[in-house]
């Protein structure tokens, strides 16, 4: 070794490379995003849609002389909260209240007896109702009220019906036989309260006939 080679300094080895970095998470897809989104949509509009129908509600009740104080405790509202709903519905010239009598002709207010009638019938029994999964669905938004999917619940129901005419009473029966006529043979009437709006009314009013009847 010449004596210009021992007096260089000894190189340190190379460093190993750096371990290359983790793949970051693939991002959101759109169809997760969707379903997401769909999701809080849906209770979203449902509670939109709620407070409208109950504020219709009460304008009804009003309509029919019952007290703000009545209101407000079965509305489980403040009074005042409840006046300001009616300071609302006196101002101007307002629209009619919603009839809130069972018979009404128009199709959204019968696919919302019909929705009533079925949830009725899933809840009277212990072992699951043909009409069971499909009310579930309504109510969790997963199936709309197409046409198609009417036929189908309108059939679920009468199959339930006949399964169990024994056990439920008859008031069930002429439910279902007169929204069937009114579905079969619609007026062609509309109003102007939304469709959702007049399904869920009709839904919660069916349920209240039928469990008087009990």
């Amino acid at each position: 070794m010449t004596r210009d080679e021992s007096e260089q300094p000894s190189r340190a080895p190379a460093p190993a490379p750096a371990p290359a970095p983790a793949p970051a998470p693939a991002p959101l897809t759109e169809q997760q995003a969707e379903r997401m989104l769909a999701h809080m949509n849906e209770v979203i509009r449902a509670g939109e849609e709620m407070r409208k129908l109950r504020a219709e509600m009460i304008k009804a009740l009003v309509h029919l002389g019952w007290t703000q104080d009545r209101i407000a405790r079965l509305t489980d509202m403040t009074q005042p909260a409840v006046s300001k709903q009616v300071a609302k519905y006196k101002k101007g010239d307002p629209p009619p209240p919603m009839d809130l009598s069972l018979d009404q002709p128009d199709i959204p207010w019968l696919e919302g007896r019909l929705w009533g009638l079925a949830e009725e019938i899933a809840e009277a029994f212990d072992e699951p109702a043909h009409c069971a999964g499909y009310v579930n669905a309504l109510t969790r938004g997963k199936k709309r009220f197409t046409p198609q999917n009417v036929d189908e619940l309108r059939r679920l129901v009468e199959e339930d019906l006949r399964r169990h005419r024994v056990e439920l009473p008859g008031s069930y029966r002429s439910a279902y036989d007169k929204i069937s006529r009114g579905l079969d043979v619609p007026t062609g009437a509309t109003i102007a309260t939304s469709a959702s709006a007049r399904r869920a009314l009709a839904r919660q009013l069916q349920r209240a006939h039928l469990q008087d009847d009990h």
